[in-house]
């Protein structure tokens, strides 16, 4: 290949690339990309995963046979966890079923005396959790830094979350 044919391979590589790519404004910064700590065998977490993938979230998930000592090191208290915890970079949390709607939102502009975001338990329909057409309405919470939450978003439909 000459040298100029490589050149316009490149530069329509780059077009290419640009043109398919997710905008940014859906897409996490490398530096706030995420850690999801999941266990090996919960299909959820997985899908949930696939989730933030789908919506342009930068995550990377990470396999452990419990999830206890990850939740405790980041202030996750008993009452606000679920089955998977993700950490972004800079260190923040998103414990559970978070749509990654809320989560984009949050990184864009977190704030001071939070930790992160959390949807306890495992609300049917919630992204991961989707079983037929079934969904359950549910809150995400923002999670303080003194033990505390405050409601983030109320969820009361499936198409809500997007």
């Amino acid at each position: 290949m000459s040298f100029i044919t490589k050149k316009y391979f490149l530069f329509l590589s780059a077009c290419l690339f640009w043109l398919l790519s997710p905008s940014s404004d859906a897409q996490i910064s490398p530096k706030q990309a995420l850690t999801v700590y999941k266990t090996p065998t919960c299909g959820c977490c997985k899908k949930w995963l696939s989730h933030l993938l789908e919506q342009g979230v930068n995550a990377q998930g990470r396999e452990l046979t419990s999830l206890s000592a990850i939740k405790s090191r980041y202030g996750i208290a008993a009452r606000y966890r679920s089955c998977h915890t993700a950490v972004s970079h800079d260190g923040w949390v998103f414990e559970g079923h978070v749509p990654a709607r809320f989560i984009q939102q949050f990184l864009a502009n977190p704030q001071k005396d939070a930790i992160g975001l959390a949807v306890p338990a495992m609300p049917l329909g919630s992204p991961g959790m989707e079983v037929g057409g079934r969904f359950m309405p549910y809150q995400v919470l923002l999670l303080m830094k003194d033990g505390s939450h405050q409601i983030y978003a109320q969820v009361n439909t499936y198409k809500e979350q997007f």
